[in-house]
């Protein structure tokens, strides 16, 4: 894996998280950190609209190579999901409140929720940090299997969502 990934934190998903104890069974739980440089915005719902519009190309690929195969066994696709209401980008809008934004989406197959967390306070080392996590839970055989293909891809996207919003620059606090 590329030196630069180091830079992103594979860590427990957080206890003050409001996805933390969401399903009582969940087949994938998994978050990843990243600081924040100093005047960077703590607003979260800020946050995850800049990490969502500044992703790699290649993600856009992988969802429409993606769309192609879910629409086969009648799940929803992001082309469809990008036109509903109420959402930031495809990804439904659950809550938000100063530390955290809540997304996710229910489907036949499995339920998942994405929490993007911004710690209020300086860490020790005068920064703060993001914590991007998700969590799924499957109702049948195709959601386990549907993880299962996906999760390596997820964490993978994860990872380069934040290392590109990293690299463009978060937004600055004075930023509206």
């Amino acid at each position: 894996m590329p030196r630069e990934f180091e830079l992103i934190m594979s860590v427990p998903v957080p206890s003050r998280s409001g996805i933390s104890h969401f399903y009582k069974s969940m087949n994938l739980a998994d978050a990843f950190a990243i600081r924040l440089p100093a005047g960077t915005s703590s607003n979260p719902d800020l946050l995850a609209r800049f990490i969502f519009s500044h992703q790699p190309s290649w993600i856009g690929w992988l969802t429409k190579a993606r769309d192609t195969i879910v629409a086969c066994f009648g799940l929803k696709t992001a082309k469809h999901l990008a036109t509903l209401a109420n959402r930031l980008e495809i990804f439904k809008i659950y809550s938000t409140n100063q530390t955290e934004i809540v997304l996710g989406e229910d489907d036949k197959h499995l339920d998942f929720r994405i929490s993007i967390l911004c710690s209020g306070e300086a860490e020790p080392e005068g920064s703060r940090q993001l914590v991007f996590s998700t969590v799924v839970q499957c109702h049948n055989r195709l959601g386990r299997v549907y993880i299962f293909v996906i999760a390596p891809f997820h964490r993978l996207v994860v990872k380069a969502s934040l290392l590109r919003a990293a690299r463009v620059g978060w937004p600055l606090a004075t930023c509206p």
